[in-house]
Formats: structure tokens, sequence, C-alpha cells
């Protein structure tokens, strides 16, 4: 599936005109006249996109806009589109957190490069998450023997000595052990190691 692009333009002619271009590009898109109406309905579980946003004032719409679409949660990438071509504001906008700034017109083939690199670092966030929900629903499954041997393991802590922490046999972890890698689909201790760090479970581990 293409990817979606939400066009924030309060000239409808200009709307048209960048409808016009990213539907022709293969683009599939949503328009909208101001970004309260965008604020309004934040899009949300509709595939890898990105919001386009034209801002009459970049030092204080684009902070703004920011501040409004982090509270709603949005985590889509935004690239700016403004008529002033001061750098400075250029600057303001990307720190605050614009995928990228650019000052009209703009050409055509800078645009859509800007969108394609946007969309494929939200579907790769998209991605990464959607692993990482499904990491933490398969953490559920252990049972509280299963989950007190995972914490030791990631902790780099021999079957021996997980053994002697919990006060059971080293065959006793080795079952465990099996059945916490068989859980979790994973292969090897390395990738549990990995697993536990991208779910931020090694953040108490020991000094």
């Amino acid at each position: 599936m293409s990817g979606l692009v939400h066009i924030v333009e309060g000239d409808l002619s200009a709307q048209a005109g960048i409808d016009g271009l990213l539907r022709a590009c293969g683009y599939r898109t949503k328009a909208y006249g101001s970004t309260d109406e965008i604020l309004s309905q934040i899009p949300d579980d509709e595939g890898a996109s990105c919001i386009l946003v034209d801002v009459e004032k970049p030092d204080t719409d684009v902070p703004d806009l920011f501040d409004r679409l982090n509270k709603a949660g949005s985590n889509l990438p935004v690239i700016c589109l403004s008529g002033q071509s001061d750098v400075r504001s250029g600057v303001k906008a990307i720190k605050a957190g614009a995928e990228d700034f650019f000052t009209k017109p703009v050409a055509s083939e800078e645009l859509i490069v800007a969108i394609d690199r946007a969309i494929a670092r939200h579907r790769l966030a998209s991605q990464q998450e959607s692993r990482l929900r499904a990491a933490r629903q398969r953490l559920l499954l252990l049972t509280r023997r299963e989950r007190e041997v995972f914490d030791l393991v990631i902790r780099g802590k021999m079957n021996k000595q997980v053994a002697f922490v919990l006060g059971t046999t080293e065959r006793t972890v080795k079952a465990h052990r099996h059945k916490v890698m068989e859980k979790l689909q994973i292969r090897s201790v390395v990738e549990l190691v990995s697993c536990a760090e991208r779910l931020g479970l090694l953040r108490f581990a020991d000094p």
C-alpha cells in the first residue's frame, strides 16, 4: 500500500496543486484546511504516513503544532512549508521536531524525496513498535518462575548461578530457560538480551 500524506493547507488552490502532484506520484492523500482541523481528528492506524503542513509563522505556528501533536499522541513525521525564507525559522522548525522545512516555492523533486524519507521513517518506526508490542505480549506468557529465570539470564547469570539464587537445580533452570526461549520465540541468549534491552528491562541491571 502506498504512503498516505496528510496535507494541511488553507489555500484551496495550493491544496489542490499539492494533492494532484502527490496523487500523480502514487501517494494517497487527505486534505485539511487548518492545523485545528487535523488536530481535531488525529490520524491513526492508517499505515505509513506523514503530515505536510503550510505554516504562516514558523516561529510560533510550528512549536505550537508539535506541542499539540505530542499531547494528542501523534508520532507522524511532519514536513513544513513556509513562504518565509528566514533561515532562523527553518532551524527553529527542525529543532521543534520537523522532519524537513522548505521555503516556497519548493521543487517537486525535493518535496517528493522528503516525503519518501518521512514515510519510510514512519513505516520503520511502526514496524519496530509492532515488534515491541508483540514481545511485550509474549512476555506475559511467562510463568512467575520463568520470569525470574528470564530476569537473571538477561543480567548474565549462568545456569548454576540462577539455580543458586532461586534455590533450585541447574537441570530445572535449564528446563525453565528452554520454555522462556520457546515462548518468546528467541533462539539465543544474545537475542534474549537484545530483546530485553529494547523493552527497557535492563535499566535496573546490576552494575
